[in-house]
């Protein structure tokens, strides 16, 4: 009897001993380690290669015309399987749920064969990172269409994912001009002469209950060489208005009544320091403005303000520097700005101004209470960009009379000018389009 429980004890105590020694054998697939002696790496899922888990059949699909991403719109990076037109996968993207459409672009410009450089696409809209595989997006059921990058408001972004501006604003710029600007009086005598002009203009909108567009212009300047003659305003600011309650309200009863809403668009114009300097052959007139201050009366406007047709009136403290005299100087206008096009390639300007001088002293050789007149109408075509900045034609023409000169009759004074004129710092206009909704 004791025998036998002896070998039974001992047959238990092997069986516990065996069990142990079978424990590291089956932990020991999962403390393998790579000949290096590191653990090695998981798949990536933003690999751009396509791994075992990548589905075969990850294609580009074409489509003509190219698209273009949208700049109001989320742009995501990503990286996706290289190509020999994109070795490093870098892509932008868009995609769209309901279409399962996703455009993708490159994240770097190409050279002209299509194979991606190291510049980085300018003016490119943010992006955040996106790590989800190709393999992932083709599973969904995803498309991928190679497209160009998006481009903001104004702007546009050809196939090589190189930036231009196509829309420019010419109230918003410095300019530097010159033009042929021959002279023509009443004796037959053409007067050769050369014209520079520089100044600078900005708008400044205002707020959404403000529904008002301010404009400034400093240092505008127009110099004549041949038979000299300067013209320079230090500051000029004006705004116009759109008022949200009309102040008269017609009703028509012929057929149907219908209503028409007359509105009083009234606005100020303010004028700093304006010099006038004019020499008719040996008289010479020096003419300083301190200031003046009309009120306007918009005719019509466009939509944004930027353009208008108006009436503008008001009294001016002139003083004339070469007989030491102040005087009074009541201006009455009609001057229009007028952008014909969306992009702002075409410019009119045109004006019609009278001036009269009062509380003038007796000056010999001329009236009591001098006049002048004034007309002009100009022309501006942008012709190309150079580093995105427009270099414009310049065609006006001029026609005055005055019978401020002591000594010399009066007589109209014409004058055709045709010249170039080169933009600094012309953005987009406030209404540009997208270029992919174009």
């Amino acid at each position: 009897m004791f025998i036998q429980v002896a070998a039974l004890g001992c047959a238990l105590l092997l069986s516990q001993v065996e069990g142990t020694t079978d424990t590291p054998q089956a932990e020991t697939p999962q403390q393998e380690q790579s000949p290096t002696g590191q653990t090695p790496d998981l798949p990536s899922t933003s690999a751009p290669d396509l791994s075992e888990d990548d589905p075969p059949g990850f294609t580009m699909t074409p489509e003509e015309p190219r698209p273009s991403l949208r700049y109001d719109q989320p742009v995501v990076c990503t990286r996706l399987p290289p190509t020999k037109e994109v070795p490093s996968g870098e892509y932008r993207m868009q995609c769209d749920p309901m279409t399962r459409r996703c455009l993708i672009a490159p994240n770097s410009e190409l050279d002209p064969d299509g194979v991606e450089t190291d510049r980085p696409l300018l003016r490119a809209s943010f992006c955040e990172r996106y790590e989800t595989s190709a393999a992932t997006r083709t599973r969904e059921g995803y498309r991928f269409v190679p497209s160009i990058a998006e481009a903001p408001p104004g702007w546009y972004r050809d196939e090589q994912g190189r930036v231009m501006q196509f829309n420019f604003d010419l109230h918003r710029r410095i300019w530097l001009g010159g033009a042929w600007a021959p002279l023509f009086r009443g004796d037959d005598v053409t007067r050769d002469r050369i014209r520079v002009d520089f100044g600078i203009q900005t708008e400044i909108p205002g707020g959404e209950e403000d529904h008002r567009l301010h404009r400034f212009t400093f240092l505008e300047t127009e110099l004549y060489l041949g038979e000299p003659s300067l013209d320079v305003t230090l500051l000029r600011y004006d705004f116009n208005v759109e008022r949200r309650v009309p102040l008269f309200r017609v009703t028509t009863f012929f057929g149907k009544p219908r209503r028409w809403d007359l509105g009083l668009n009234l606005g100020a114009w303010v004028e700093l320091l304006h010099q006038e300097s004019i020499e008719r052959g040996d008289a010479e007139l020096s003419l300083l403005t301190w200031g003046a201050m009309h009120g306007t009366l918009d005719l019509w406007h466009s939509r944004d303000l930027v353009s208008y047709v108006r009436l503008r009136v008001g009294p001016g403290i002139e003083r004339d520097r070469t007989h030491g005299i102040t005087t009074l100087v009541p201006t009455a206008a009609l001057e229009g700005d007028i952008t014909l096009d969306t992009d702002g390639f075409h410019h009119l300007l045109f004006s019609v101004e009278a001036e009269k001088v009062l509380l003038a002293d007796r000056v010999e050789g001329r009236p009591l209470r001098p006049e002048r007149l004034k007309f002009r109408a100009g022309y501006e075509l942008i012709l190309l960009a150079i580093n995105d900045q427009p270099v414009s034609l310049v065609v006006d023409g001029r026609g005055g009379w005055r019978n401020d000169f002591p000594n010399l009759d009066p007589t109209w004074e014409w004058s055709g000018q045709a010249g170039l004129r080169v933009s600094l710092w012309a953005p987009a206009r406030r209404s540009a389009p997208l270029a992919s909704a174009r």
